[in-house]
């Protein structure tokens, strides 16, 4: 278990694949806790390309959220608000970055009607430098209640990310192996 010491909070989010399971399924290992969780339809890549359906392996920061709600539990987060966008699209000078409706350019919407991302940890994967093509929005968020596999972002259930968030240090990191 690795604790922040000043704070007692969790610093380290470990997720591994499931032995056995089908390349979506995995757990989060947060201290004694293991949850189980969803990542990309393809598994776990070291090569991470947009649009190949795999979760990113290395060591990611967690370096802010964005909430469809206020928490005050977490320091480091943003209102989600109708027409927040993250943009996907490899073209642009904005690849890999949140922006604002409307665009033409390819997006992720930041607010969904299925709730998936009322909780969106934003991952430091190709974020500074973004290189274009090597992915997109790699999330910390809600996953469906089956658990079924996400586009490349790591997923927990909202019942699972609610006893999740109160624990999480400020510098929190999830490591993909």
């Amino acid at each position: 278990m690795s604790l922040n010491l000043t704070t007692g909070r969790l610093k380290r989010l470990r997720v591994a694949r499931r032995i056995g399971g089908r390349p979506h399924e995995a757990r989060l290992h947060a201290g004694a806790l293991v949850l189980p969780c969803a990542i990309g339809r393809s598994g776990i890549t070291r090569a991470k390309r947009e649009g190949d359906g795999a979760t990113p392996a290395g060591i990611h920061a967690l370096l802010f959220f964005y909430l469809r709600r206020a928490m005050p539990l977490l320091t480091a987060w943003r209102s989600t608000k109708r027409g927040d966008l993250w943009c996907d699209d490899p073209r642009s000078f904005l690849y890999n970055r949140p922006l604002r409706a409307p665009t033409r350019l390819s997006h992720e919407e930041m607010w969904r009607k299925d709730k998936l991302y009322d909780v969106v940890g934003v991952m430091d994967y190709n974020i500074t430098p973004a290189r274009r093509g090597r992915g997109s929005a790699i999330f910390f968020h809600h996953a469906t209640d089956d658990l079924g596999p996400t586009a490349g972002c790591v997923a927990l259930r909202p019942r699972d990310m609610a006893r999740l968030l109160p624990r999480l240090a400020r510098d929190a990191v999830i490591i993909v192996q």
